[in-house]
């Protein structure tokens, strides 16, 4: 897949948008783009699993719940500290999307499928502040 660093960028914001969207929608709950709104991030994921049950957990909805949270949580990163998205094609069969910055990458949807599917006192808060503490050293 060859996307341009802004066709990348264009389509986390796009998909920051959706969790907004999608987390009023289903929830009525508001995501208003503040570092504190990451609690409500940690809560709306483990509700997908209240609301849908074993349908959450479905891969098309684990792709779709995980990568539109963290590109929510990316994008409040990329916005405080900076950075871009990266496309990692490492592994040919499961390619995904990183932010870097300064050297480092940070796999925002990847501690959303954590929280998701292998460990719900994983905190996507936690993981979003250690990332912000790491580039403030």
């Amino acid at each position: 897949m060859q996307m341009t660093r802004e066709e990348l960028t264009q389509l986390m914001i796009d998909s920051a948008q959706n969790a907004i969207e999608t987390t009023e929608q289903e929830f009525a709950v508001v995501l208003d783009e503040s570092e504190q709104s990451l609690a409500v991030v940690d809560d709306v994921i483990l509700s997908w699993l209240g609301k849908y049950e074993s349908e959450a957990l479905e891969e098309n909805a684990v792709f779709t719940i995980c990568n539109i949270y963290g590109a929510y949580v990316g994008e409040l990163f990329r916005r405080k500290i900076g950075g871009f998205w990266k496309y990692d094609e490492s592994d040919k069969r499961a390619p995904y999307v990183v932010l870097e910055y300064a050297g480092n990458t940070y796999a925002f949807a990847g501690i959303c499928y954590q929280r998701l599917v292998n460990d719900s006192q994983i905190s996507v808060k936690n993981y979003f502040e250690q990332a912000v503490a790491n580039n403030r050293q």
